[in-house]
């Protein structure tokens, strides 16, 4: 999930920090993605003394796995297609396939949740970061300025919405409490550990100061307020 999610924090970083140039490490973290993914799946065969019947037989009767392979066959669609061949042969399609990775993020977030079964404040800070990401997409297309103030209020916005989904995810899989979950977000436990939520919107202002730094160094002008219309 880490490589996954670096390569769709690189559209928004490149954005908010004004250095297109970043969008050539976009690829590489992709396919790096996918080979991480087919190690992933290279282990489990492993694990299951290469019996390739037996593992197909677990992919289709386990949920999680079977959602974790479609990922993996998602990725690997997203692969083949990355050359510059392919973008030029796919035209605008290429575009809507590679869309895919919205979805593809969605069902590896999943098959991280529904693997770890007890413990799931790893996958749900993931998901957080995912909202994060996909906040920032959203801010630009309404036509927000990619500014610190931008990334933080993004931040501030994913953090209860990370708490959210971790409540939520231990009441359908748990039958927890959703209100003890929330209510361990809110509170600073340096022995147990900082909660999803807090960590999502630390990492949400890293990536505004990341984005701020870098706009620095390479000395690139803030984007200028738009002049209100006469009245």
């Amino acid at each position: 999930m880490r490589f996954l999610l670096a390569t769709l924090a690189v559209t928004p970083l490149a954005r908010f920090s004004r250095f297109p140039k970043i969008i050539a490490v976009r690829r590489m973290l992709g396919l790096a993605t996918l080979f991480y993914a087919l190690a992933h799946l290279g282990l489990y065969v492993a694990d299951q003394g290469f019996d390739l019947v037996r593992v197909a037989s677990e992919i289709v009767r386990r949920v999680y796995l079977t959602i974790g392979f479609v990922a993996i066959l998602g990725l690997a669609a997203l692969g083949v297609t990355s050359t510059d061949a392919m973008i030029r042969r796919m035209g605008r399609n290429w575009t809507r396939l590679h869309a895919l990775i919205y979805a593809i993020t969605i069902l590896g977030l999943l098959h991280y949740f529904m693997q770890v079964k007890i413990d799931a404040s790893q996958p749900a800070f993931h998901a957080g970061l995912f909202v994060v990401l996909i906040g920032l997409r959203l801010a630009l297309r309404l036509k927000a300025p990619p500014t610190v103030g931008t990334a933080l209020v993004v931040a501030l916005a994913a953090a209860p919405l990370t708490a959210g989904l971790e409540a939520g995810w231990y009441a359908l899989a748990t039958g927890v409490d959703p209100l003890r979950v929330l209510g361990a977000n809110l509170a600073v436990d340096l022995d147990v550990g900082l909660r999803p939520a807090l960590l999502t919107l630390i990492a949400g202002v890293a990536f505004a100061l990341l984005a701020a730094g870098l706009a620095a160094v390479r000395g690139a002008p803030s984007p200028r307020p738009r002049k209100a219309a006469p009245g």
